[in-house]
Formats: C-alpha cells, structure tokens, sequence
C-alpha cells in the first residue's frame, strides 16, 4: 500500500456516492464496454484509479466526466458492484463545486438540464436550449440548426410534463439537503 497517498478525494467521494471506489481492482471491464470510451481523455478503470491515488485536479479537469453517457455499461459489467457511472456523476458535481469544469458552458449545460427537470420533471429540448443560450450568453450560436431541427419535428414548442412533479423536485430537495449536511 502506498503510504504518501492522500485519500481525501476517495473519502469525499465515498460520502458523496456510497461507492467504494478502493475495491476496484483494475479489470478493466468498465473500459472495454464504454460506448464513449474512444472519446475519453481518462478511460473508467483510470478514473477509479487516480481516485484511488487522490489526483483531484486531474479528475476534476478532464472531460471524461463530462462525456460520461450515464448508461450505466460500467456499472452492469463492474465484479464488485460499484456503480462507476455513480461515481462519474459525483466527480461531475465536485468539478461544478470546485469551479474546475473544463469549459465554463459545461456547467451552465449541466445546470440548465437539472433545472428543466425540476421544472417539467423531464428533459425537454426547448427548455434546455432557451435556459442554455440564455445562461451562456450565445443565444444566436446554432440558430440555423435550431430552425432545421424545429421544421423537421425535432424540437417541440410546446414542452410535456411529467404528472408528478411535485415528487422530481422533493428528489431534488432531499439530495440538495444531503450533501449541504
């Protein structure tokens, strides 16, 4: 065991996730099934690992995190049941917290999708994209895309809601609350 190692990174992310990230003992199935592997600046079984020798900044600055698909492959495929895409999603919010997110509109994308949940209790493209350019600050960038996309159907202006949203934002509530404790 190396002793000079810091586990701060490890523990936070522990509390944060559940994960046991220290059982991962570099099988590398994570890896090999990723469908966004070959995009990936770290692959998953790397991540666990810099986890486990504490290389915050590096984790929480590459854009692994943040092309993370959260399909969960990884964590299907992982022999000691940790839920890698947990942990990607955890890294995620400790880059948000740490101001260290690779690109300043990753985070505004980020934060434009949760707030579209909270307000429709799904994902709805019109909203994402009117609180993302708005937020951004490039609400012209893609226009001709946007037109495109709505002629062919692909964007609705008019957004669904889920008939429950009132439990989407008590989920949101209770783990707001449970990481500010």
């Amino acid at each position: 065991m190396i002793s000079n190692v810091s586990r701060q990174l490890e523990t936070a992310l522990e509390e944060r996730t559940g994960q046991k990230v220290r059982h991962c003992y570099q099988c590398k199935k994570c890896s090999a099934g990723c469908p966004v592997a070959f995009a990936m600046d770290v692959l998953p079984h790397e991540v666990m690992k810099l986890v486990q020798y504490g290389q915050s900044e590096r984790l929480l600055g590459c854009s692994t995190v943040w092309l993370c698909a959260s399909c969960e492959t990884c964590s299907t495929r992982c022999p000691n049941d940790i839920d890698i895409a947990g942990v990607m999603d955890g890294l995620r919010v400790m880059s948000l917290e740490a101001g260290s997110a690779s690109e300043r509109r990753i985070g505004v994308f980020h934060r434009s999708f949760l707030n579209g949940i909270k307000l429709l209790g799904r994902t709805n493209e019109t909203v994402l994209i009117g609180q993302y350019k708005a937020l951004s600050g490039r609400p012209f960038d893609d226009l001709g895309l946007g037109l495109v996309m709505f002629l062919k159907g692909k964007i609705k202006l008019v957004p669904r809601f889920v008939r429950n949203r009132r439990a989407v934002r008590k989920i949101f509530e209770e783990t707001s609350r449970g990481r500010s404790a």
